[in-house]
């Protein structure tokens, strides 16, 4: 556990890239850095399988990619099918050291993918699956999904009124599966991102992580802020970095210094921009209440 305001020390990441320059990410794009990172804590030899989603795209057009490690591409909703598939077929040619990893955005998972899911890790397959949370549909052109926030426009809740419904609680679902490792990262803290995916390496059994993915494009924000915003969403707690081991055993893994209004997040993003005053508060709420109950959690394991 490290406070925020802890320095970055550049030693403590690993030097081999597995993502090479040309690829065709948006500038600012969450989720390009978030994979740099996590193929920085896995290591080889590794496996992606990615449905369809922003992903399928930014390694570049076939014959050239710029990845470093076999990507696999798979229809929209079968990443959690496929991901199993996949090991299994490495275990039968004896190649039980390659780490098979799906990685899928929100629509994807939430919404499209979550029955596969949800098949994997009930079989406890030995694979991990990771969601890099955008919170929208962002490929197809910004279109809510069951991960879009509170409050957010999209293109299909556009107006005053934007989306009316709280975001679904992915973390929930995955933890009360009680597979061996559950966790959440940010690329706006790398070294806690890293460790994450070395640790799960290193467990057997289905591992599921959630990234918070910035997109300015969606999000309406610079693409010079992206790591900023997503410091941001740490600090007001409506993303909290956690992990959870065995569905019981609770660890908070980085804890605010000092604790920001969520109105600080939510007024850097366009996407906010017709919330009122009102809905903040009852947003700054919501947040409240759901970090207190995983507050109780982090102090009873701890204890």
């Amino acid at each position: 556990m490290y406070s925020l305001n802890q320095r970055f020390d550049n030693s403590r990441v690993p030097e081999e890239e597995f993502m090479t320059s040309g690829h065709v990410a948006c500038s600012g794009c969450g989720a390009s850095l978030s994979m740099r990172l996590a193929l920085k804590g896995l290591g080889k030899p590794t496996t992606l399988v990615i449905p369809a989603c922003c992903w399928t795209i930014i390694p570049g057009p076939w014959p050239y990619t710029a990845m470093d490690v076999p990507v696999f591409q798979t229809a929209f909703e079968t990443t959690g099918a496929t991901i199993s598939g996949v090991r299994s077929a490495y275990r039968r040619r004896g190649m039980d050291d390659v780490c098979v990893v799906g990685w899928a955005g929100d629509g994807g998972t939430y919404d499209i993918g979550i029955q596969a899911l949800s098949g994997a890790a009930e079989r406890n397959e030995d694979v991990i699956y990771v969601c890099y949370d955008n919170e929208a549909y962002m490929n197809t052109g910004v279109q809510r999904s069951g991960g879009t926030p509170y409050g957010a426009w999209t293109t299909t809740t556009p107006g005053a009124r934007a989306k009316m419904e709280p975001k679904k609680d992915l973390d929930e679902i995955m933890i009360a599966h009680r597979i061996p490792y559950v966790a959440t990262a940010t690329a706006a803290y790398p070294q806690d991102l890293i460790a994450k995916f070395q640790k799960a390496r290193s467990i057997r059994g289905m591992r599921f992580i959630r990234l918070l993915a910035a997109c300015p494009a969606g999000w309406k924000t610079p693409d010079n802020l992206s790591v900023e915003i997503m410091r941001r969403a740490v600090q007001c707690r409506l993303f909290p970095l956690f992990e959870v081991e065995g569905g019981f055993r609770f660890r908070q893994t980085v804890v605010p210094d000092e604790v920001i209004p969520v109105r600080d997040y939510l007024r850097m993003q366009g996407r906010f921009k017709q919330m009122s005053d009102e809905d903040m508060e009852a947003y700054q709420k919501e947040i409240d209440a759901r970090y207190e109950r995983f507050r109780v959690r982090f102090e009873r394991d701890v204890s």
